[in-house]
């Protein structure tokens, strides 16, 4: 099939989903009270214990969808299932570490079985790691373990879903990455990196699906009021709550963007390509004014586990 063939067959929502249609759609639903596009579609949320995950699974089910919560521990994920079922919602848990690959293989193997294809999926669960390279040489496992969560268990789990939501010509992918990804922030080289390449995977799997109707959008958040900020004392108080973050994440899902993006990062971005030399200033009398944590400087090796954003 040709390029022009290839444009003809392709659904408009392929082509629209973005941009002034896709708002005018939500402002349409909220006059109308029209559905949610998630209504009655399955949603896979990963991280869905606390934080980002347990919030978005609540926006998702109370918009209609079918969510399934995939997070490591089994008692968090039992009691985010009472509670969406208690408000009516369909929710179903998955006990998973998305370190363990053979464990993501039976996974996909499993919802597949039982729900034909996943419409959505957030990636969501990740770990984060603050430390200077200086206090890094001779931790070459805190880059492992950024990789392992934050990179290969998502890319795992999205290839072993895209096969049938491209069989279905239809899917959308959320992957919770960054501000850092724009900023390049000093202290964050592990997690930024492992982040920056899920960033890029998302947008290539995004242009290679295009005909098959299926997205990505890379959400790139700021400080967010979650467990996973807790070891770094300078962010106590700040940030949005999971719960504004969800809200966003759920209008991702429904609007299919490229990119979320913030004021701050975009500006970092534009000062990144504009004045590169200058951005390497300014951030470097940051990092230079700003002192490692204590967590950072402890010499414990600590699992590589995913962990609920």
């Amino acid at each position: 099939m040709n390029a022009l063939s290839l444009l003809r067959s392709t659904p408009v929502p392929t082509l629209l989903t973005q941009g002034p249609r896709a708002r005018a759609g939500r402002v349409v639903r909220r006059l109308t009270g029209a559905p949610s596009p998630l209504a009655g579609r399955t949603v896979l949320i990963t991280g869905a214990s606390s934080g980002i995950g347990e919030a978005t699974a609540k926006a998702a089910a109370r918009r209609g969808a079918r969510v399934l919560l995939v997070a490591r521990r089994a008692d968090a994920l039992a009691r985010v299932v009472r509670a969406r079922t208690e408000e009516g919602g369909s929710a179903e848990a998955h006990v998973l570490d998305l370190t363990d690959g053979e464990a993501v293989d039976a996974l996909v193997a499993r919802v597949l079985e039982e729900h034909g294809a996943v419409d959505y999926l957030v990636n969501n669960a990740g770990h984060s790691i603050r430390r200077s390279l200086e206090l890094t040489h001779g931790r070459f496992h805190d880059f492992e373990r950024m990789m392992a969560v934050n990179y290969f268990g998502p890319v795992r789990l999205t290839m072993g879903l895209l096969p049938a939501m491209r069989a279905q010509r239809f899917g959308h992918i959320v992957n919770i990455v960054t501000w850092g990804n724009q900023i390049k922030a000093p202290k964050f080289a592990a997690y930024i990196a492992a982040k920056s390449a899920l960033d890029v995977f998302g947008r290539i799997v995004g242009r290679e699906a295009f005909f098959d109707n299926v997205t990505c959008t890379a959400m790139r958040v700021s400080i967010v009021q979650t467990p996973m900020i807790g070891p770094t004392a300078a962010y106590e108080g700040r940030g949005e709550t999971a719960e504004h973050c969800a809200e966003r994440v759920v209008r991702a899902l429904e609007d299919r963007p490229i990119t979320v993006d913030g004021l701050i990062g975009t500006g970092a971005e534009v000062l990144n390509l504009v004045l590169p030399r200058t951005a390497d200033l300014l951030l470097a009398l940051t990092h230079l004014a700003e002192a490692d944590s204590p967590a950072a400087r402890r010499t414990v090796v600590e699992p590589a586990t995913a962990t609920a954003q």
